[in-house]
């Protein structure tokens, strides 16, 4: 009989998820712990994330400002080792190319490329030499649209480039990207406001499964990058066929 691929894959590994106090990473991290790991949540607001922490009875909890290289350093001072590093912290930054402020749409690539370059060589040696890393992009990087979210695109696209360079320069480090779809979380709500509803019932016309994607899908994923140990360098698209329509 063969053995098992798994057996409680994440036992006895450090899992630190920067955004997991919502969402996706939230999820991520919740389904993390429930394969063994000491996850480890990090989070913009400092009470949320200690919340958190307690709620789901994560091994702890830090606050950090992915666009600021100081605060991201002191908050990871103390991991002794991280096994697997992922990163899902990024706000919606929309605003067209000829009309929005500047420093408003660099934060796309701030909150993206810059805060994971920040969080890795504050890592260090720190990250184990066999860790996963996992970044996000999402279905703008393969579907951009005309509404003001070229930038974005651009970030987005722009980790699944650095995800495949990173996976050669820190070899034998694994390096992927998870590109969701429309998902049923938080972000969601607050880029779209009132007109949420609106748009996810547009959307889901046009999908192939009729419906967006919920967290708990995404954040599968997220550990399904963690665990298989053969997946490098990829791209791992979840939105229920988006890309298709």
């Amino acid at each position: 009989m063969n053995t098992p691929l798994f057996n409680a894959p994440l036992s006895g590994k450090t899992v630190l998820i920067v955004g997991g106090t919502s969402g996706i990473g939230l999820s991520a991290a919740i389904q993390a712990k429930a394969a063994g790991a000491a996850v480890v949540v990090a989070g913009l607001d400092a009470a949320r994330a200690a919340a958190v922490a307690a709620e789901h009875g994560f091994a702890g909890h830090r606050a950090m400002d992915v666009t600021r290289a100081d605060t991201i350093s002191a908050a990871l001072a103390d991991l002794p080792q991280v096994d697997h590093l992922v990163l899902l912290a990024g706000s919606f930054v929309a605003g067209k190319v000829l009309e929005a402020d500047v420093s408003h749409l660099q934060r796309a690539f701030d909150e993206r490329i810059w805060a994971a370059v920040h969080v890795i060589r504050a890592l260090g040696n720190r990250l184990a030499t066999d860790a996963s890393i996992t970044f996000i992009s999402g279905v703008l990087s393969d579907r951009p649209n005309a509404y003001g979210t070229a930038v974005l695109a651009a970030a987005s696209a722009a980790m699944e480039a650095l995800a495949r360079g990173l996976a050669l320069e820190l070899a034998p480090r694994r390096l992927n990207t998870l590109s969701p779809g429309t998902i049923a979380t938080p972000l969601l709500s607050k880029a779209l406001g009132e007109g949420r509803d609106a748009y996810v019932a547009g959307l889901q016309a046009k999908l192939p499964l009729g419906r967006v994607g919920s967290a708990d899908e995404a954040g599968a994923a997220v550990v399904f990058l963690m665990t298989n140990g053969y997946m490098n360098g990829a791209t791992l698209n979840v939105d229920g066929g988006a890309r298709l329509v």
